[in-house]
């Protein structure tokens, strides 16, 4: 049966060897159910709800993604994207949760019908690849001041807006412990490098005394306190245009390299280099958010982990769908997850941070016309706090600069169209 439905032998493959896949994929991304409910606990959202909300959401669209698309990819709530719902949109431009909840559920809306009606492939080839190398790197920018600002590393100064915290502190000491533990492991091929970091420095802070041993399997905690609680309505505020269009189009983006990337590596392209069922893959990850946000977990994407799992012989759905199965397993695991404090998370942001900032090095440099928005774009997700202002702000400086340096016609109608929208929400609405 799983043959058939999975086409194994087809793709060189056997359920032992999508077994192990599985579980080196789950083990490479499984430290987004400790990071996700420290990271939006901030926002006041119940943190076992948390725990429950992304351990659901990751297994059923996992579970999902191999059925539907039968593609051996994880998918779980994304790390820049929550970052953005908690820190910019509700501690920044004070929303509720459940209103930012309520942007998530219309990104999902929206990014779910692009990919049913294939205006997907048109908006991704329109779009200029300097603008989504400036998106990626901005983001992974954004986590990095999140992570340094969590650990007690940067903290606020009046004098130079921010400055240097107590580095010598005992939470200093760990995030920088932990992020140097990721890389070093990283670098030596430990696939589940960032667990073993969160592992080692919850043990110590054991040993400490900073954290309290309250078990390790327990029945779960109740999802109630946010499931459907989202304010769908209060979500349609037009203040709100840019926060929906920030979700919707970071997630398009963040999805589709991925995709590309893992779908290349498992052999899913064509001669023609199309990827076998792309858009059922797609409506998955936009179902996936609109649903999980009713459920209480921010936008769901599909997670460049998957490689891992892909490296060790992962072809089929059937990959994905043992990610979603040991997710759902791990829903037991919640006094495990409440241990972790947040300085053993914070490695983790920052290890994020250098994977994707490390997109700027395929940039065309000498081309001043495609540095300068990749630049503003960059920087002004941290400096500003916000995702969507540095994407907006990117998406107006592009065509502005390209039209100033007489190569207007580089400029697609569909940038064109985003940058005057991004520029009207400034002048009408303002940031």
């Amino acid at each position: 049966m799983l043959e058939r439905f999975f086409k194994l032998k087809q793709h060189g493959t056997t359920v032992k060897t999508e077994a192990i896949a599985g579980c080196t994929t789950f083990i490479t991304m499984c430290y987004v159910v400790f990071v996700v409910p420290e990271m939006l606990s901030a926002t006041g959202m119940d943190r076992g709800a948390l725990f429950v909300a992304t351990c659901l959401v990751a297994g059923l669209s996992s579970i999902v993604m191999g059925l539907y698309a039968n593609w051996p990819v994880g998918l779980a709530p994304g790390m820049g994207l929550n970052a953005f719902f908690a820190y910019a949109v509700v501690l920044g431009m004070g929303y509720s949760w459940e209103q930012a909840m309520g942007a998530v559920f219309w990104g999902g809306i929206g990014f779910m019908l692009l990919s049913i009606f294939k205006v997907r492939e048109w908006i991704i080839n329109s779009i200029p690849k300097g603008l989504r190398i400036g998106i990626t790197a901005g983001i992974g920018l954004f986590l990095a001041l999140i992570g340094l600002k969590n650990s007690g590393i940067v903290v606020a100064d009046p004098g130079t807006i921010v400055g240097l915290g107590n580095i010598t502190s005992f939470a200093p000491v760990m995030a920088s412990l932990s992020l140097f533990l990721i890389l070093a492991l990283s670098y030596r091929n430990m696939k589940s490098a960032v667990l073993v970091s969160i592992a080692v420095i919850t043990a110590i802070a054991l040993g400490f005394g900073d954290v309290q041993y309250t078990g390790i399997v327990a029945a779960p905690p109740s999802i109630m306190p946010i499931f459907g609680k989202l304010d769908i309505m209060g979500a349609l505020n037009p203040d709100m245009i840019g926060v929906i269009v920030a979700f919707m189009f970071v997630n398009l983006f963040d999805t589709t390299g991925t995709l590309i990337a893992v779908g290349d590596k498992a052999g899913l392209a064509d001669e023609n280099g199309k990827m076998e069922n792309m858009s059922k893959a797609m409506v998955t990850d936009g179902t996936s958010s609109w649903i999980g946000a009713i459920m209480g977990a921010p936008t769901v994407t599909t997670y460049v982990e998957s490689a891992s799992g892909v490296a060790v012989g992962g072809r089929t759905g059937l990959t994905a769908v043992f990610v979603g199965l040991l997710f759902l397993l791990s829903l037991f695991l919640s006094p495990l997850a409440g241990m972790v404090p947040g300085y053993a998370t914070a490695g983790a942001l920052m290890y994020v941070a250098v994977l994707m900032t490390s997109s700027l090095g395929s940039m065309e440099w000498s081309d001043l016309t495609e540095a300068g928005p990749v630049v503003i774009t960059t920087i002004m997700m941290p400096l500003s706090f916000s995702i969507a202002n540095g994407i907006a702000l990117g998406f107006i400086a592009y065509p502005v600069i390209k039209l100033l340096a007489g190569r207007v016609k580089e400029v697609s109608v569909s940038v064109w169209a985003l940058a005057i929208m991004f520029a009207l929400k400034f002048v009408i609405f303002g940031i």
